[in-house]
């Protein structure tokens, strides 16, 4: 059984969107961990004026500013229909890469515009301070402190499959039109994500949300319920806070993206990720009375409700490690923690 587009996507809630945005109120909007689109948020980019010319246009301005690099370009058959995915077998995945110029690859993707059974080509994460400086200072990230460094994304029809950031991420649409579909961090355990264990590209979903099987992937639909829509024009923004999953969708033949990646600055012992692969390896294979007093003392004293103190009745100047970390404990905490690492 599968769902059709029009029938799973035309009535999910949208994504909020505002006009001008003071910092502020972004402020606030990173607090609030939801999504929001910021229109017309590129008004003032040169490389918004060029993307809304033509695709030469666009691609005589981006050449312009081309360090000379070579860059990655991923390259997909025509079978494939746009879609960036695993093989079945999930060893591998549907598209290669390969080493390319700027320049010759966008010379390509405006040669087969319009031609049947091409392969879809996408230069994808580019870092623009290494490739193309002068766009940075051209064209100023909106909302963002200038240290947040900018990433180019150029491709015709492509889907990204769904998956997450470990930041924020605000993704900015230079040239076409995009579509996310979006999915709240704890839709996690209904999305059927793939191997962790790459690194590159992030874990994906196995589902096709276009099309879900929902006798194979069943727990989808409750994520379908979950997820909102985000349709973007040229100029507009849109805000992902760290870790929403999201399907990516490019909707014209030719088109430009620039996001934003920041906030995920946890180092060493305090990296989340590493932390989840620790109890991989101490929990997950525990016996059942075990592990479910683990999950209780997680749920207590990590993922404890707002307004919960489960150590109040214990005096303040006692409770160590359950109370409030002050940067001396949490450095101690690391100290201890390297010693344990060490002598496994």
């Amino acid at each position: 059984m599968t769902l059709t587009i029009t029938q799973s996507f035309d009535d999910l809630p949208q994504v909020v969107a505002r006009g001008e945005t003071a910092a502020a109120q972004f402020a606030e909007i990173l607090a609030a961990e939801e999504p929001v689109i910021f229109k017309d948020a590129l008004a003032a980019w040169p490389a918004l004026t060029a993307g809304r010319e033509s695709v030469a246009a666009m691609n005589v301005y981006l050449k312009s500013l081309d360090a000379g690099k070579p860059v990655p370009v991923l390259e997909a058959r025509a079978a494939s229909d746009g879609w960036f995915m695993y093989q079945p077998d999930l060893r591998d995945f549907n598209f290669a890469h390969r080493e390319r110029r700027i320049g010759e690859t966008l010379d390509h993707m405006e040669r087969l515009l319009g031609q049947p059974d091409v392969p879809f080509i996408a230069i994808q994460s580019l870092p623009l301070a290494e490739h193309m400086p002068q766009f940075m200072r051209a064209n100023p990230a909106p909302l963002l402190p200038p240290q947040v460094m900018p990433r180019i994304w150029i491709g015709g029809k492509v889907r990204t499959q769904t998956h997450h950031d470990p930041d924020h991420n605000l993704a900015c649409v230079v040239a076409g039109r995009r579509r996310f579909l979006l999915f709240p961090p704890e839709q996690v355990s209904n999305l059927y994500v793939g191997p962790i264990d790459r690194p590159f590209p992030p874990p994906l979903s196995l589902v096709n949300p276009e099309a879900p099987d929902f006798e194979r992937y069943p727990k989808f639909r409750r994520a379908l319920a979950a997820a909102r829509i985000a349709w973007l024009d040229a100029g507009d923004a849109l805000f992902i806070p760290k870790y929403w999953w999201h399907h990516v969708t490019s909707l014209e033949p030719f088109n430009v993206l620039v996001n934003y990646w920041w906030g995920n600055d946890a180092k060493g012992l305090d990296r989340a990720m590493d932390c989840f692969l620790t109890a991989l390896l101490a929990l997950k294979d525990l016996p059942p009375r075990e592990r479910a007093y683990w999950r209780e003392m997680f749920e207590t004293h990590v993922f404890r409700a707002a307004g919960d103190d489960p150590v109040a009745h214990i005096p303040q100047a006692l409770q160590g490690l359950l109370g409030p970390l002050s940067p001396a404990m949490r450095q101690k905490l690391r100290q201890q923690l390297k010693m344990a690492y060490l002598k496994s």
